[in-house]
């Protein structure tokens, strides 16, 4: 079976090098295998999505040298490559998950939310693991608090430890109580990432996500629910985020570091990929290179040991090249 990857981008805001390091990671992690590459809009939480920011996301990949196989703008026979459009599906996969008994409404406030969050434990990605208040009510007791608010739907995390295999970073292992039971529809009515990602990957067929090391312990919460819709799981493997010296990670605020702003400035698409071919290890030292140059070159054996740092002698590189 042909490997399928995918980049799904938010179009909440620009992308960044940061972004376009997952996104060239991805696509030269099909190329290299002979694979497809999938590009999926990510646009399911619709206050914060713009479709602006969703077609300049298409002309800064294509900027970058990336293209894909099936997407938004070229179609495909897993279409639609929209999540905005794809509602349906995760309505389904609500419908089968409440059969299985494996969804409980929770009616807990935002002020109560706040005060787990705000107690001492371990944070996620999800914020602070929810320690399952609604899970066990009574049905006089939900139907009392029916009354006075609309639920959202949460997912029974199986207990105990949950592990898998990364493709980079090896085996990785969760406590299903420290994950706790997440939100697969809110009680606004929007589908959660972890669904949708979930169904989507599934139904294109996707075969090997790759992305950053901060969606990490999202792949335990994802693995629970391919294993619940009996879906097929693809392979994870996550790459490490790029930071400054300062931060482990870039700051969406720096604006001078998201694409559109670099393309704006005059500096050529193969210094960008130069830079991030030098972080993640596929060259030497920086210089400007076409990503189509690093197909024969593409590895993960440098990924594996902490986050990448765009240091400042690396940024006046970049900045270097400006209008050249």
């Amino acid at each position: 079976m042909k490997r399928r990857g995918r980049f799904a981008p938010t179009p909440s805001g620009l992308l960044h090098i940061g972004n376009a390091f997952a996104a060239l990671a991805s696509w030269l992690q099909m190329r290299h295998y002979g694979g497809e590459f999938v590009l999926r809009i990510e646009d399911i939480d619709k206050p914060r999505s713009r479709p602006a920011f969703a077609e300049q996301c298409l002309k800064d990949l294509r900027w970058l040298g990336l293209d894909w196989d099936e997407g938004p703008d070229t179609g495909g026979s897993h279409a639609p490559y929209a999540q905005s459009k794809r509602e349906a599906y995760y309505e389904e996969a609500i419908d089968k998950l409440i059969e299985l008994n494996l969804l409980y409404p929770c009616y807990c406030s935002r002020s109560e939310l706040a005060s787990i969050a705000s107690a001492p434990h371990g944070l996620s990605s999800e914020g602070a693991p929810y320690p399952g208040l609604c899970r066990s009510l009574s049905s006089e007791e939900r139907e009392r608090k029916a009354m006075k608010k609309a639920p959202a739907l949460r997912f029974k995390m199986p207990r105990g430890e949950a592990c898998f295999m990364d493709g980079i970073t090896g085996k990785q292992c969760f406590s299903g109580e420290g994950l706790g039971d997440f939100v697969v529809k809110r009680a606004d009515g929007m589908f959660s990432y972890q669904l949708a990602v979930t169904v989507d990957d599934a139904m294109m067929g996707i075969t090997d996500v790759l992305r950053g090391s901060d969606l990490l312990d999202s792949t335990p919460r994802q693995l629970a629910l391919y294993e619940a819709l009996a879906l097929n799981a693809p392979d994870f493997a996550h790459i490490p985020l790029i930071g400054d010296e300062d931060n482990p990670r870039l700051s969406k605020r720096d604006k001078s570091i998201t694409l559109t702003s670099l393309h704006n400035a005059g500096i050529a698409p193969e210094r960008i990929v130069g830079l991030l071919a030098y972080l993640a290890g596929w060259i030497d030292r920086p210089e400007p290179v076409k990503a189509d140059e690093l197909v024969a070159s593409y590895h993960t054996d440098c990924l594996s040991s902490g986050n990448l740092v765009f240091t400042s002698e690396l940024r006046a590189w970049l900045f270097d090249g400006a209008s050249q």
